[in-house]
């Protein structure tokens, strides 16, 4: 056994490098936390860069639509409608003569502004709702159950059609205030599942039998350890709510013109279809990358922070 007393034991033998020396102390691999762990599978999946790197794309082209778009998407001639790609208007025209590809870029705007806004929305809203009925139960947590069971029962797009209907002009404050009010019990129901679980850690019961009160518990001890869930749940749906803006928009109860909007968009296109399909494939597949990578970034969120998918 080598006689340097600086090496790292590990089960009474010294730890080695690949070449055979002793690890020094000072080498050591030091405790980890969860979100280091989480970091550290997240950087070894191909996956979460290209999903990154698409997401990241989107949102620089939602603030500055011009680096990529020089034209103006309402800016229409009823004399190009339905013309098909070209080289100056690489997807081509709409019925109405509009640019397909400025309108396609600028319509990446109003979607990751309605997925933004209601995510961060509905995060709040369900995380604290969630966090308080789970860990003060009783009277409380009954309430809040029994009101997210009343929500629960609403179907979301007929919910959508009624209450966006009742409301003149779709913006995307009135489609993503719809969609946090109906969003919201679903990230409450992780939240308290997850508040449950982590009020009866021994840390947490330490903390309690130390004197510290309700708020330091929950903000210090409890919510960064029932954070993973509600961040892994977040990522996924941001996704969904930029498709139920488009299908609101679709259905012509979301956003309306002249708002720019992929959901306004294809609804237009769906009746040409046969005449001009480029009308509808570029909207369409901008929608379908863009709630693919947020998906596809949950996912991998998921598989970091879950330690059972390990």
């Amino acid at each position: 056994m080598p006689e340097n007393t600086d090496a790292v034991i590990l089960d009474g033998v010294p730890a080695v490098a690949p070449d055979g020396a002793p690890v020094p102390v000072d080498k050591r691999d030091k405790p980890r936390s969860l979100w280091n762990d989480a970091w550290y599978d997240l950087s070894r999946k191909p996956i979460f860069y290209i999903s990154a790197l698409v997401i990241l794309f989107l949102i620089v082209i939602s603030i500055w639509p011009g680096l990529i778009a020089s034209q103006d998407p309402l800016q229409c001639n009823l004399i190009d409608s339905q013309n098909g790609p070209s080289s100056g208007h690489w997807f081509g025209f709409d019925q109405q003569g509009c640019d397909v590809y400025t309108r396609t870029v600028y319509g990446a705007r109003a979607s990751v502004e309605v997925g933004i806004f209601s995510t961060l929305g509905v995060a709040v809203l369900g995380a604290v709702l969630g966090g308080l009925s789970g860990y003060f139960g009783g009277w409380l947590d009954s309430i809040i159950s029994r009101v997210s069971d009343i929500f629960f029962g609403i179907p979301i797009l007929l919910g959508g059609v009624v209450f966006l209907s009742a409301v003149k002009g779709g913006s995307v404050l009135t489609v993503s205030t719809f969609i946090i009010l109906l969003g919201w019990p679903q990230l409450a129901r992780i939240a308290r599942g997850a508040v449950i679980t982590a009020k009866e850690q021994d840390y947490v019961l330490a903390a309690k039998a130390l004197g510290a009160g309700h708020g330091r518990i929950l903000l210090r001890h409890i919510a960064p350890n029932a954070l993973a869930p509600v961040i892994v749940w977040s990522t996924i749906a941001l996704g969904t709510f930029i498709s139920l803006e488009a299908t609101l928009s679709f259905l012509g109860v979301g956003l309306k013109p002249p708002a720019v909007s992929w959901g306004i968009d294809i609804s237009a296109a769906a009746e040409q279809i046969r005449n001009a399909p480029h009308m509808l494939l570029w909207p369409a597949g901008a929608l379908s990358v863009t709630v693919l990578a947020f998906i596809l970034l949950g996912d991998a969120v998921r598989d970091a922070l879950d330690p059972k998918l390990r």
